[in-house]
């Protein structure tokens, strides 16, 4: 607000699956989060303690996330639509203190999938009993009636004093996500409140998008990308974030990324390889594409999984803008490998250099790990192994 962004749009949400649109501006956001951490705080929730979120692509997820890290407190958001026992291995390790959760997530074709029931054997089945109980987010494809432990967000908005920020150190834990890594059992990955620093800088240096703009992750809250690329980065950067509700095809059609890129005026867009080959096998000649108006448009970033050429060429073509692969995972918060934009003689289905802070290397060059494990570093015009192995597991978000 004091940089004058009160009246711009902060949040923008859309869901071609219910047919809602809304937008929250700078201010509105603000009063939201300080209202729902006040709501946090009647909870017993302090500084260190544990949230966890489960809930779809909605704006109230972005709310309870910054309402969490205003505490001073720690998020734990798990994707929506994750069985009960998973939710409640994830109860058990975080030992969280307050659960926030929807009634229900919406699939394309206005498939309700309940959460509730879920969300509810999780507590039953965790050990560790949340001992500020579940706020939950009543959603109007799927009201239901609250158990004693449970309140109801809206009326706990009503009457909720809102809370100012909670001084911490950069060093303090911001959030734990979970992911399965090389063993399937869920792994929290702890990040601090310093990876603000990296996600500022990149959005400068890497996103191609700047204080006032749009920009778009077409993600989920669930992922790392969701947590650094639709909430902390655009909105540190002062930029319009968009929540997306749906899918890349059905949702109605493989049309539905480029309608909300032309309709929100969208400058840089980030989605996954997977999102680009569904839409192609729906729209394999982009006729889809063409029907809208991208002027703005000025770049796609692409991470999950590596973005085969091919795929890569297409949409440069078809968007008439730059392509940028990038490689990063869980662990990292943010891209290893990438691009620092403009650059070029860009080569389609590499993520280029390492990025700032990163010390990238070949590993075990001539015959895997058990071959000695040694580090080779190549000169510029040597050709490495294409099938090397990477030091890290995991890839994208």
């Amino acid at each position: 607000m004091a940089n004058g962004r009160g009246d711009q749009p902060a949040v923008i949400f859309d869901s071609p699956v219910t047919g809602v649109k809304s937008q929250l501006s700078y201010s509105e956001l603000l009063d939201q989060v300080s209202r729902f951490a006040g709501v946090l705080a009647s909870k017993g929730v302090q500084k260190g303690d544990r949230v966890l979120i489960y809930m779809p692509m909605v704006t109230e997820a972005v709310v309870a996330m910054l309402a969490t890290a205003r505490l001073g407190a720690v998020h734990s958001v798990v994707f929506g639509g994750f069985g009960s026992k998973e939710i409640a291995v994830r109860i058990d390790d975080a030992e969280v203190k307050v659960v926030v959760a929807a009634t229900c997530g919406v699939n394309p074709g206005a498939k309700v999938i309940p959460y509730t029931g879920l969300i509810r054997g999780a507590i039953e089945m965790a050990e560790h009993k949340p001992e500020g109980g579940m706020i939950l987010l009543q959603r109007d494809l799927c009201p239901v009636s609250l158990e004693p432990e449970e309140e109801d967000w809206a009326e706990a908005m009503e009457r909720a004093v809102p809370t100012d920020c909670v001084p911490v150190l950069a060093t303090d834990p911001l959030y734990v996500l979970y992911t399965s890594g090389t063993t399937g059992t869920p792994k929290g990955i702890q990040r601090g409140h310093d990876y603000a620093v990296a996600l500022k800088w990149s959005m400068d240096n890497f996103m191609c998008t700047y204080p006032g703009e749009t920009y778009w992750a077409a993600s989920d809250i669930g992922w790392v990308v969701g947590h650094s690329y639709i909430v902390y980065g655009p909105l540190l950067q002062g930029c319009t974030t968009i929540v997306f509700e749906g899918k890349p095809v059905g949702s109605p059609d493989a049309g539905t990324y480029w309608r909300v890129c032309q309709e929100y005026g969208v400058h840089s867009m980030f989605t996954a390889p997977t999102a680009l080959r569904a839409m192609r096998r729906e729209d394999p000649k982009g006729e889809l594409l063409k029907e809208y108006n991208l002027p703005n448009l000025r770049a796609l970033f692409l991470a999950g999984e590596r973005c085969d050429p091919d795929t890569i060429n297409f949409y440069s073509e078809a968007l008439g803008v730059d392509t940028y692969d990038n490689w990063w995972q869980t662990e990292s918060g943010w891209p290893i490998c990438g691009f620092q934009t403009p650059t070029i003689g860009m080569k389609p289905g590499s993520t280029s250099k390492a990025m700032p802070g990163y010390d990238v290397r070949i590993v075990a060059q001539e015959g895997g790990v058990g071959s000695g494990g040694e580090v080779k570093e190549f000169e510029a015009n040597e050709e490495p192994n294409p099938n090397p192995i990477i030091g890290g597991e995991g890839i994208g978000g």
